[in-house]
């Protein structure tokens, strides 16, 4: 055989088997750095749990046992204006909105409280299995997360699970899932003691695009102090993260991938 023609062929059919396993290939998620655009006071005390903008105003979650609340906050000042403290022996955890209802989940006490949005009122409670870390919603449903690389859909007036998608990137798991938003048809979910924010697909759980924060709050007291918490102005298309105990809470635009 000529040596010179096996040569080729063998080339051409590497090059054959390389186009036919190109699209099956999953390239790495695309990571995007950050702009800061504003910044405000942040309560240095508060150990943010979960975030969210309605009607100019933030409503964030605290934890601890002891310290867990929720509460209604002036963005350009910080200050706190209405505020109701959860029972002591429960740890405040991610919170959302549906219609005008204000619904907090707690981390190991498997119960979450749906609140009155205006008046901080009680209306009633709700019980899960497992743990419970962020919430947001699409509209449609409830979004939770566990700490796992699961994410919970819930119907948002029953709060009966309706089903699970697992969260991956490259094929592999991604867990530590914690505060959430939903943002233009993605998930944003803040992954715990990390300085990222993954953009998730919501039907697949695959991972689009890595959020870079580093940087962002270097000079912190703990470690306890992560990057956690997440809101978004969808009218504005403004987006606002903070972390737990940072002083700080930051307007940010995304930059182009690198």
């Amino acid at each position: 055989m000529n040596p010179t023609f096996d040569s080729r062929r063998r080339a051409l059919l590497a090059a054959l088997a390389s186009a036919i396993a190109t699209p099956w290939a999953s390239a790495a998620p695309p990571v995007q750095g950050y702009k800061v655009v504003n910044s405000y006071p942040h309560d240095p005390d508060a150990f943010t749990q979960g975030l969210f903008f309605h009607d100019g105003f933030l409503y964030e979650s605290t934890g601890l046992r002891g310290r867990s609340s929720i509460r209604k906050v002036e963005i350009t000042t910080g200050r706190v204006v209405q505020a109701v403290e959860l029972p002591a022996e429960f740890f405040g955890e991610g919170i959302t909105m549906w219609g005008d209802r204000l619904i907090s989940i707690t981390w190991q006490e498997q119960t979450a409280f749906v609140l009155d949005l205006k008046t901080f009122k009680l209306w009633r409670k709700f019980n899960y299995a497992g743990e419970g870390w962020g919430i947001t919603h699409d509209g449609r449903e409830l979004i939770m997360s566990d700490g796992t690389a699961e994410l919970r859909f819930l119907d948002p007036l029953s709060f009966k699970e309706l089903r699970r998608v697992r969260v991956t990137a490259n094929g592999r798991p991604v867990d530590q899932l914690n505060e959430l938003e939903w943002v233009e048809g993605e998930v944003y979910a803040n992954v715990w003691q990390s300085d990222r924010i993954a953009r998730i697909n919501p039907k697949t759980g695959q991972v689009t695009g890595w959020i870079d924060l580093a940087g962002l709050m270097p000079q912190r007291s703990g470690a306890d102090d992560v990057l956690n918490g997440i809101a978004y102005d969808a009218k504005a298309k403004r987006l606002f993260v903070t972390g737990k105990l940072w002083p700080r809470l930051f307007e940010i635009q995304l930059t182009k991938p690198r």
